[in-house]
Formats: structure tokens, sequence, C-alpha cells
């Protein structure tokens, strides 16, 4: 091998590793990958160098969500107005479970977050691994804000579905208030779920294993709440899940969930009364009539209206 040709590939090796170091930082040793310089970067359990200090909830509660966003991708990103409709209703909550992030980039929910955290929040992110039988895999992720919520990453997982009965494996998180008394806090786990348009009467059937699972596992919570595009009416929800589950409960009623408002998707499930938390306080977010849209302007931001409850921001201190 010529002097030459050992130059040259010093030469490459050094300049690509200047512009690594100048765009790139390395993350997470447990979960390792890089990422640009200024993504919203993954916090820790809330205790990390340069979290923000915590802030006690609005009227000790907090506001938990459901959106899927329908194709979440670059494409949709470079849409202004929409990108700015997202950023309005993800500061509405305090957590929200995201759905159908769809694209072949790693970047798409880093860029969401930044652009919520423009004028100077401080949100962050869990993001679950590409998951689907198809070529046009998923992910889910949950966007929160770090002020109020902390999440505890050794407790992120997706559901093992050895037997393939879930199109889409469910992506599982552990949260805890921030801003009250830690050994009064809220703690919980969230269950983030997308059933599949062709067979959710089948996987439906198979949810209310996937919350006596997640309930088994760790920490020994007993607040799990599901929540998600299930594809199925709150009628038919709550028929299953109480065929095995005693005390089952959703957030939302017979309000339609889907963008045209003509059908109920989307749903907010839990059992009573391990979550008393839940404050009885919950909607269906109108995008349309909340932005005086039009139907196709609606549209472009997803087919689905984000679903939300309010819980208590203290373990065990609920209306019901």
């Amino acid at each position: 091998m010529g002097r030459s040709f050992l130059f040259a590939l010093f030469v490459s090796l050094a300049a690509g590793g200047w512009y690594i170091s100048q765009h790139y930082e390395f993350v997470g040793l447990d979960q390792v990958r890089v990422v640009p310089i200024g993504e919203a970067r993954p916090s820790g359990t809330g205790g990390e160098v340069g979290a923000p200090p915590a802030r006690a909830p609005q009227g000790n509660a907090i506001r938990i969500a459901s959106f899927n966003i329908q194709m979440l991708g670059r494409k949709k990103m470079a849409k202004p107005e929409v990108v700015a409709r997202l950023v309005d209703i993800i500061r509405r909550f305090d957590v929200v479970a995201v759905q159908e992030v769809r694209s072949k980039y790693q970047d798409v929910v880093a860029r969401l977050v930044a652009a919520v955290n423009a004028d100077g929040r401080h949100y962050d992110y869990v993001l679950g691994p590409r998951v689907g039988r198809t070529n046009q895999k998923e992910q889910f992720a949950f966007i929160f804000d770090t002020e109020t919520l902390e999440v505890d990453r050794s407790q992120v997982y997706t559901i093992n579905d050895p037997s393939d009965l879930l199109h889409r494996p469910p992506l599982v998180a552990w949260f805890r208030v921030r801003g009250v008394d830690p050994d009064a806090a809220f703690t919980f786990l969230l269950v983030n779920v997308h059933n599949d348009p062709d067979e959710a009467a089948e996987e439906l059937r198979w949810m209310p294993e996937v919350l006596r699972q997640v309930a088994r596992s760790g920490k020994g919570e007993d607040d799990v709440i599901l929540l998600g595009d299930f594809n199925a009416g709150t009628r038919q929800i709550l028929a299953t899940f109480r065929r095995e589950l005693r005390g089952t409960a959703t957030a939302i009623g017979a309000t339609p969930t889907n963008t045209r408002m003509t059908k109920g998707y989307d749903n907010i499930v839990f059992t009573l009364p391990a979550t008393s938390e839940f404050l009885g306080e919950a909607g269906v977010f109108d995008m349309l009539r909340t932005y005086n849209l039009s139907l196709q302007q609606a549209l472009e931001i997803s087919d689905h209206n984000p679903v939300w409850a309010t819980f208590s921001a203290l373990e065990g201190a609920g209306r019901l």
C-alpha cells in the first residue's frame, strides 16, 4: 500500500472525525446512539445534570393524552402550519402518547420536540423501535414535559409478543409526577397501543392480557393505563375488557374520536379502584373547531383527534 494512499486515508479519517465532533454527540451508553447536536436528548429520571427545575402541576393535576398523528414523517414536518398545530396541541398536555411515527429517518420526533421547546419549554421524548409485520413499520413515542414528569428509562420496553399476536407490540414507559413530594407523587405505567384496523377485534381480545402482563412486570406498579388507537369504539372496548378485568373504565365515552367525527377509535383505558387518581375529566380535542379549520386542513394534521384525561398529581388522591 503506497504512502500517498495511507496519507489520503489518514486525512479522510481525520476530516470525518472533525465533522462528527462538530455536528454530533454520543448519548446514553445504555442505549448508544448518535444524535445531531441540538436534538432533544433523552432525560434520565429527572435527577441528571441539566434537568429543569421541577414545577408543581397546575391544580395538582396532570393531563395525559394520546394522539395518532397519522404518518408522522419528514413530509408532514415540512408543513409549517401543520407543525404549528402539533406544537400547540402537545404543549397543552403533560405527556402525549404518539402513534404512527412512520419514517426511515430517526430525527422526526426530535425535530417535533425541538419545535415544542422553541419558546423555552422543556419537553423530551421516548421513542420505541420500529414495529409491524409489513414493510411500512411504525414507531411509538411518548412526548412529555420534564418540568412536571420524569421517566425511568430502565422501565421502557416493548411488550414481548413471541406468538406474534399483535401487529404492533405496544411500547411501555413508567412515569412519576415532579413538583410534589416524591413519596406522595402519582406514578404510573403508560402502554402505547395501535391496533391494526384489519385485525382490531382479534387484537382487542389480547389487550386485557397486555394490561395484566404490564402490571406484573417491574416496580410493582398498580396504575397501568392503556392508551392509543384501539380501532374500536368505547362499547366494544368495555365489553371486551370487562369479560376478564373487573373495574375496567375508559376516559372517553361515546364521542367520536376521528377528525370527521364519525367513529370512535382512540381511548384511555385503566382499572378502578387501582387508578383512583382519575379525576373524571376527559375529552376529545376537536382540531377542526378549536382552530376553525376546514375538514381538509384538519386532515392534513391527522385523521384522528387527540384524546385526553386528567389525573391527580398525588398518589391515590382522585375524585372517584
